[in-house]
């Protein structure tokens, strides 16, 4: 009996050691739902990212499917993220051409006034002179045998054939700048018609992608949904902290929210970060929802230096700079066609709207594939 409760308790022991060295797969905490502390107080404002373990255990088959709905949901979501890009540059090029219209309909209603004004003093010329013969009053005075009488006359002829040819040199400059105008005029509205027509292909697409991004969501059942997004968490949590482990350390050495920020990169931070919360609509720019670059041109503007409207645009002509030289304040562009951006708060997080059904919120900087980084007050 002995022996036996010796080796009972030795292969309790050993059991109980082998269960402590199994590695077991770490659940990436959900982020904030709440708005965290403001810029300027105590507590940090940067959220918790769990690090996922290093070699994950395989996914269960169910999981696997759920991977793959995952896949496809983001992949569907990031080409809608592409299209409301496509569509919010289209509204802002039909705005300026809509503009544009506007000053040159004014021009061409000017010109038209100038050129009824210019006719009716050249004819006004006109009927003067055949009033006196065919002649103006300087031509007869040199008919007089007064010498006096007959240099004013002469003066006053070359004076009213320069009144004459300038009325009729601004009458003809008049006349080509309406054509100009006209010209013009037709060329915004065909520039207008374009953008109109993109913006409606860029809806359509849009709510395509969204609806079937939400179809697929809603063929889960409640606890699918559930572990849906806790593998969103996970795979957001590896990716930031794959990046956190290659990042190259920040040239200024300082990664607090706000710190070595500029005091328009402060103002621009403390703005985004008030819409913590908000909800993701396209197109939007605030006050009630924002999209990506909906957020980060509000934010910018807020802080008194306007920027380009989509992510795309900021990304093309904004400066850009390298990674570890990033402060608050500057915009991270993500995914190769620079179609989603976030603003850099400091300890590797970023402020962001991240997409359809999700409020803007903090993440990791690192947690989506970046494209590189730009800074709007350079």
């Amino acid at each position: 009996m002995n022996r036996r409760r010796c080796a009972a308790a030795a292969i309790t022991l050993v059991c109980a050691l082998g269960l402590l060295t199994v590695p077991v797969q770490a659940m990436a905490a959900p982020l904030p739902d709440v708005p965290p502390t403001a810029p300027g107080a105590s507590a940090p404002l940067s959220p918790a990212y769990p690090l996922p373990p290093s070699s994950p255990l395989p996914l269960s088959a169910s999981d696997q499917k759920l991977e793959k709905v995952r896949e496809q949901i983001e992949t569907l979501y990031r080409k809608a993220g592409a299209a409301t890009d496509a569509y919010n540059l289209a509204q802002e090029q039909t705005k300026k051409q809509s503009g544009e219209i506007v000053k040159l309909a004014k021009a061409i209603v000017d010109g038209q006034a100038r050129i009824a004004e210019l006719k009716d003093r050249a004819g006004a010329q006109a009927r003067e002179q055949y009033r006196n013969g065919g002649l103006p009053p300087g031509a007869q005075l040199v008919l007089s045998d007064d010498p006096q009488l007959f240099l004013d006359g002469i003066n006053k002829v070359r004076q009213s054939q320069q009144a004459n040819k300038t009325v009729l040199a601004e009458l003809n400059r008049t006349q080509e700048d309406l054509e100009t105008y006209t010209q013009d005029a037709s060329s915004h509205w065909q520039k207008l018609e374009t953008n109109r027509v993109k913006q409606a292909k860029a809806k359509k697409k849009i709510n395509a992608q969204i609806a079937a991004a939400e179809k697929l969501e809603s063929q889960l059942e409640k606890k699918e949904r559930a572990r849906l997004r806790q593998l969103e968490r996970e795979a957001a949590s590896r990716a930031q902290s794959a990046w956190l482990a290659t990042r190259p350390q920040p040239a200024q050495g300082i990664e607090n929210v706000g710190g070595g920020a500029t005091p328009a990169g402060s103002a621009a931070v403390a703005f985004a970060t008030a819409q913590i919360g908000k909800p993701y609509v396209w197109g939007a720019t605030g006050p009630g929802s924002y999209d990506c670059s909906g957020l980060t041109s509000k934010a910018w503007a807020a802080a008194g230096r306007p920027i380009p409207r989509t992510s795309q645009e900021q990304w093309r002509l904004l400066p850009r700079i390298d990674i570890q030289d990033m402060r608050p304040g500057d915009l991270i562009i993500y995914h190769a066609d620079a179609s989603h951006v976030g603003m850099y708060v400091g300890d590797g997080s970023i402020v962001h709207s991240p997409r359809p059904g999700r409020n803007v919120t903090l993440a990791g900087a690192g947690s989506m594939k970046i494209l590189g980084v730009v800074r709007p007050d350079k």
